[in-house]
Order: C-alpha cells, then sequence, then structure tokens
C-alpha cells in the first residue's frame, strides 16, 4: 500500500530517514534500507541535511525506488533557485517519486562547506506554493506544462514552538496547509504531551501529523540537545534513566520503541524515526513493534 492510500485509510504509517552517502558508494544505503524494507512504508531522503555536502536527494530517492521502496524526497530552499527547484521536480515525478517534503535548509554556516552561498531564492511558503502551481499544471512563470506532476506533498512543522513563535508558526502551518500540504513532520518528541498542547492550540483539519521520534545515541547528546534545542523538550527523568543504565545504547533503543508505541496508541497518523548514522539500528526499533 502507498504512503498516502495508509495515511488516508487512517492507518499508521512508519517513515525512516535514509541519508544519502557522502560519495557514490550507494550500497550501505541500500543495504540499511532492505532490512528494514517491509517495516517501512517510506524512507525520507534529506536534502544534504546539516549543510553537510553529499549526494542529492534526488539521487537518493531514485536509487532507492529503483530497489522498489517508496521513498519521501525532501526539497530545499537552500540550495537552488526557483528554476532549479521545479526541474528537479519534475524531474522526480518522472522517475516515480510521487512523495516530498518541502524544506527550508540549513545556513551553510551549519555545515561542512562555510563558504558556500545560500540561495534561497523564494521561502517554504512560495516553494509550497509553487508545488500547488506545477500540479495544476502550469510553472511559476504561468506558463503550461506538458503533463503535471501530483505529489504527496508535507513541510515541517515546529510543534516546540511557545508564545509569540507559536503564533508565527500556526500561521506559516495555516499557508502551508492551503498550498496543499497534506501530511506535517515535527521535530524530535520526547513527551507525547509537549504535542498535545501544541495541537490544542491549532486545527489541522484532515491533514496528518507524523512527530518524530530521534534515536538518541549517549547521556551526552540528550543532555547537549536539552541544553541547546529551544524546540526539543527531553526531560529529566529521561536522562536520569540513561545515566542509571547498564547498557546505554539498548536504552536509547528502548526509549525510541516506547514512544513509537505511545505516538501509535494515542492515534497519531504515523512515525518518522531518525537515527542519525544510526541506521543499522532501524531493524533493533521496530523489531517486535508489530507497526
Amino acid at each position: 500500500m502507498r504512503l498516502k492510500d495508509k495515511l488516508d485509510s487512517g492507518e499508521f504509517a512508519v517513515l525512516a530517514e535514509m541519508e544519502p552517502p557522502k560519495g557514490v558508494d550507494v550500497s550501505g544505503m541500500v543495504s540499511e534500507a532492505s532490512k528494514v524494507k517491509g517495516a517501512v512504508d517510506a524512507f525520507v531522503v534529506p536534502e544534504m541535511s546539516n549543510a553537510v555536502m553529499r549526494m542529492s536527494a534526488l539521487g537518493g530517492a531514485m536509487i532507492l525506488q529503483e530497489k522498489g521502496m517508496e521513498t519521501v524526497m525532501q526539497i530545499s530552499c537552500r540550495d537552488r533557485n526557483r528554476l532549479a527547484l521545479q526541474a528537479d521536480l519534475l524531474a522526480a515525478y518522472g522517475c516515480g517519486i510521487q512523495n516530498i517534503m518541502a524544506v527550508t535548509g540549513e545556513e551553510p554556516s551549519f555545515g561542512d562547506h562555510h563558504q558556500a552561498k545560500s540561495v534561497y531564492d523564494i521561502n517554504i511558503t512560495e516553494m509550497m506554493r509553487g508545488i500547488k502551481t506545477l500540479q495544476n499544471g502550469k510553472d511559476m512563470a504561468g506558463i503550461e506544462l506538458s503533463g503535471a506532476p501530483q505529489f504527496f506533498t508535507g513541510a515541517t512543522l515546529n510543534s516546540g514552538a511557545k508564545g509569540e513563535a507559536l503564533k508565527k508558526e500556526l500561521a506559516v502551518m495555516k499557508d502551508k496547509i492551503e498550498a496543499d500540504a497534506q501530511f506535517f513532520i515535527t521535530p524530535p518528541l520526547f513527551d507525547i504531551n509537549d504535542i498535545k498542547s501544541f495541537l490544542a492550540n491549532t486545527d489541522t483539519g484532515n491533514v496528518k501529523i507524523i512527530p518524530t521520534v530521534l534515536l538518541l545515541k549517549s547521556v551526552g547528546m540528550a543532555r547537549y540537545m536539552a541544553r541547546s534545542m529551544d524546540h526539543v523538550n527531553i526531560p529529566d527523568t529521561l536522562i536520569k534513566r540513561l545515566q542509571k543504565a547498564g547498557d546505554k545504547v539498548h536504552e536509547c533503543i528502548l526509549i525510541a520503541k516506547e514512544m513509537i508505541k505511545t505516538l501509535k496508541d494515542e492515534r497519531f497518523s504515523g512515525v518518522m524515526i531518525s537515527t542519525i548514522g544510526w541506521e543499522g539500528k532501524l531493524p533493533e526499533i521496530l523489531g517486535g513493534m508489530g507497526v
């Protein structure tokens, strides 16, 4: 069953992030994805996340699709102008990629090419509107297309926003929905109450909310995120749990499994699992989950 059909039917969908390689050896990416092919509904292929240069999301998604695995291709405002963005979207659909996720993209200063210049020819809302325009059979200059793509389109949602930031986030979210966003992926979630408070302040309508479950790697990582990431809340009780654990990696996997189960029990549309380079842990995370 395709991702869109599964979400539309109300079934719990499992997405997993799968980074393309920094190079041309795709064997590792394909191998790790193949191990969980039956348990994952679609692989989210990031577009140079954290501004680290890698194979493009279009290339990575095409390779996985050729192996019979459905993908969600990220497309970022950061690296391309409106001409290149539209060209990549048409190429993606022509190659069988039907799910896309629009992202702003982190500044190059976060990555490994600090001398790179951001493009940001259009912002995220303009790109979402541009995608809608393509689906209506015209490009962003109003010229008719020879065949129009029909994407299942997603975007990001900062469910950790508070105060004035929350008001701005809700306004941007409304714009994205009006531009036909059909699903939203949130930042990493470690406490179900954090997203409940966000959802209580908005009407998401028929769009699907898919929280991210991030696999922690260590106590240090948990502490750093709790201290440095305003939009991510890691409870002190969770950090203390990790501190006490004998096998901390195993405990991190258990925490991820528990959050996935909670999201399913709470009847969220699905989950997006992010392992940040630990894709080899996906079989352990998903093992025995029955999702």
